[in-house]
């Protein structure tokens, strides 16, 4: 027969096992959170050790700085990029005896063709975009010149040389204003060609 104190005793330490239990219930998402923090942490630094290394040489630079569509689109400007950091040396079709190369980059809404020396050195672009995002001078000369058309189609194309340390920028634009359709074409600061 239990007396009095001991089944009071008995009475306290069920509810005291019972507010364990509860208490760690409640503390179990915050150590699944805790662990996946971890987790994700880990992984993250894992991969950006896994970074493949990118070396720009000089004469990147200069088509870069030629190309220069700091306005352009995303997509643009990638394909750019790839085309300037392009290691013809490491292709697999690369053989020393060729003295040059031409390379095409693709995506949906534009190409480039570019042509590289043995030495992998990029001598020229050819680069074709349609409908993409214009500059803001383009923009503003059409619709001063042209006010109430819109522009339904534009193309723009893109020709460097590494001889000449330029690149010449046209935009092709198909304008409407009803069922008035006209084309016209712009450099990059906006002046008609």
């Amino acid at each position: 027969m239990k007396t009095n104190g001991k089944l009071q005793k008995d009475v306290i330490d069920k509810r005291y096992n019972s507010l364990l239990t509860l208490r760690d219930m409640q503390q179990l998402p915050l150590a699944i959170i805790l662990v996946i923090l971890l987790i994700g942490t880990t992984l993250r630094a894992s991969a950006q050790i896994m970074l493949p290394e990118v070396s720009i040489v000089a004469s990147t630079y200069k088509y870069l700085n030629a190309a220069d569509n700091k306005e352009m689109a995303q997509p643009v400007r990638m394909l750019e990029f790839n085309a300037a950091t392009y290691d013809i040396k490491k292709s697999e079709f690369y053989n020393e005896d060729y003295e040059g190369y031409y390379v095409s980059f693709y995506i949906p809404d534009g190409e480039i063709l570019a042509e590289y020396n043995k030495n992998g050195k990029l001598l020229r672009t050819v680069e074709k975009f349609k409908n993409t995002t214009l500059p803001a001078e383009v923009k503003n000369t059409v619709s001063q010149v042209f006010p109430g058309w819109h522009i339904s189609e534009d193309v723009y194309k893109v020709y460097y040389y590494d001889q000449k340390g330029k690149a010449d920028k046209i935009f092709k634009l198909q304008l409407e204003d009803g069922s008035k359709r006209i084309k016209v074409k712009l450099n990059e600061n906006g002046v008609f060609l």
